[in-house]
């Protein structure tokens, strides 16, 4: 089996199926992609910076400080694209399904960019890249004293929901995520539809989903329903320009991607961000295909998401995934 997958692994690649894609962006460079699977990767070193074809590729990285969207800036090009080369390797499928997911998502409404996800993220659960994550990550028996997830206080002049499982870094799991949906359609229902403030107890926002429940929905259709109609990210989408995200230290997973949806998002200095599901053979789940694109663009989010790598807060205010640093 495992020699049937990595004989796969390769025909793919030499179809441009899967794989990396790097091309310097001073060389040719086909108008169509060789194959829609494989994530392509232009890079500019030397010479002026290109303005003019970049929608042909996934990720955009430059030596140029200066570089604005859709440009991820590294001091160390190979260094970059050996980790992302690296990270293309270990889970192929997921990689290359987020690039195609983040390829279509600014071309749909955004209820139909988190059902797009949703399916790709539920088809993933049975990839081998998912299993293996899975099999090396047992499912842990921790005993958990049952308490509310979220706290919703309510003034007649504001809302504030607060994520309340401090000793679990605010770890997102089926109950949180009811939870905020119940506490966010509240607010998205009062009828003095008042300014709403959601925030996170603890030393983080979110460490990001509860990796305990990853895959243990008994019916991968019915998750999938469920992830739609019960999506934070939408709510938070719904309410407008009426909420506040206010994050701090970890962000990470559904810990950016559910508040990436609100109209002003406010970080700490100490605050980090971080998509790190395609390491785990699947996609962001939380809504973080359609939110983060449409903060800081398909390509920056592309990068995010294949790499894994943490987004300090001056970089996430310089990308626009933040609106304000603030204590």
């Amino acid at each position: 089996m495992a020699q049937d997958l990595r004989r796969l692994r390769q025909d793919l690649a030499e179809l441009g199926a899967a794989g990396l894609q790097v091309a310097p962006l001073d060389d040719p460079w086909p108008d169509e992609r060789t194959g829609s699977g494989a994530v392509t990767v232009g890079v500019h070193r030397l010479g002026d910076r290109p303005t003019e074809g970049l929608g042909r590729f996934d990720i955009l990285i430059t030596t140029d400080a200066t570089a604005p969207r859709p440009w991820v800036r590294t001091a160390n090009p190979s260094e970059t694209l050996a980790r992302l080369a690296d990270a293309v390797e270990r889970q192929p499928v997921a990689a290359a399904v987020a690039a195609q997911v983040l390829r279509m998502t600014l071309d749909l409404r955004f209820e139909d960019a988190l059902a797009l996800e949703s399916i790709a993220y539920s088809m993933l659960l049975a990839s081998e890249g998912y299993r293996a994550w899975r099999g090396a990550t047992p499912v842990r028996q921790r005993p958990e004293t049952p308490a509310p997830r979220v706290a919703l206080e309510v003034s007649d002049a504001a809302i504030g929901i607060r994520l309340t499982r401090p000793a679990r870094r605010n770890a997102f799991d089926a109950a949180m995520r009811d939870e905020l949906a119940e506490a966010l359609g509240f607010a998205l229902l009062h009828p003095e539809a008042p300014p709403v403030t959601l925030a996170g107890d603890g030393p983080a926002f979110s460490a990001g989903g509860d990796l305990d429940e990853f895959g243990q929905a008994p019916d991968a259709g019915w998750a999938h329903m469920i992830r739609v109609a019960r999506s934070p990210a939408r709510l938070v989408h719904a309410l407008g320009e009426r909420i506040t995200a206010r994050l701090h230290g970890a962000c990470v997973g559904a810990g950016i991607e559910a508040p990436a949806a609100a109209a002003r998002v406010v970080a700490t200095p100490d605050a980090f961000f971080r998509l790190p599901e395609v390491s785990m053979g699947l996609i962001p789940g939380a809504g973080g295909t359609a939110t983060i694109p449409r903060r800081i663009g398909r390509h920056r989010t592309c990068f995010m998401a294949i790499s894994g790598a943490d987004i300090d807060a001056r970089t996430a205010l310089a990308w626009g995934l933040v609106d304000e640093i603030a204590p």
